[in-house]
């Protein structure tokens, strides 16, 4: 298996740095390059095609934000791991919409940084309980979507049932004993619900349930 392809912007030198050590050091990462400003990212994605970019949030002209935006609308692949110092919903959230995969604050720990990055390589987004909390939080004052995404109606009543369990933040074990399934299922219907709905992955799943009334919060 080829090594994960990793694209580090940040606007600090000295951070970039200090994620390569680390990243590098951890056997099947590659660190393929790096950018200090949200254009120059969109610059190397399209040069480099990393796996997966890790997108610093406040930069000098283009934001991480709007970079993610500009690197998911081009389809120039590679999923995207926001860092921040900033602990703030708003960057969480309008991270999400952009297109991004993870969401991870830089203080977190080494072993952290690089089980996101591997997470992320497999296709698996970075949903903590936290996020799935916060998620959840957002969308409390909201009432239930009037009307469904025509996407929605072609969902099985399983695959109903599955992205439901999804939008509280089980883990497919977790859904596969809920069910009385086994996980291999399990899998099989969350690659058909994200599939049908045209999303990313599971993080993307939770905000789309939540958005258009399949999940509620609090029932």
């Amino acid at each position: 298996m080829s090594d994960i392809r990793v694209l580090l912007v940040d606007d600090q030198e000295l951070v970039r740095g200090g994620f390569r050590v680390i990243l590098e050091s951890e056997p099947g990462i590659t660190v393929v390059g790096e950018a200090g400003t949200g254009a120059e990212a969109i610059s190397r994605a399209r040069e480099l095609h990393p796996d997966v970019i890790c997108m610093d949030v406040q930069m000098p002209g283009m934001d991480g934000l709007e970079a993610t935006r500009r690197i998911a609308e081009l389809g120039l692949g590679g999923e995207v791991l926001i860092l921040t110092t900033f602990d703030r919903d708003d960057y969480l959230f309008d991270a999400l919409q952009a297109g991004a995969s993870g969401f991870l604050l830089k203080n977190a720990s080494p072993e952290k940084l690089v089980e996101a990055v591997q997470s992320l390589a497999r296709g698996d987004a970075l949903l903590s309980p936290d996020v799935t909390r916060r998620v959840i939080e957002r969308f409390a004052g909201r009432a239930p979507a009037i009307t469904e995404s025509t996407a929605a109606h072609d969902l099985s009543t399983r695959e109903r049932e599955v992205l439901g369990l999804i939008a509280l933040g089980m883990s497919n074990a977790e859904i596969a004993t809920r069910l009385f399934v086994g996980e291999a299922t399990v899998k099989s219907h969350v690659s058909k619900v994200l599939q049908k709905l045209g999303l990313r992955d599971r993080v993307h799943a939770v905000v789309f349930a939540y958005e258009n009334g399949i999940a509620v919060p609090g029932a």
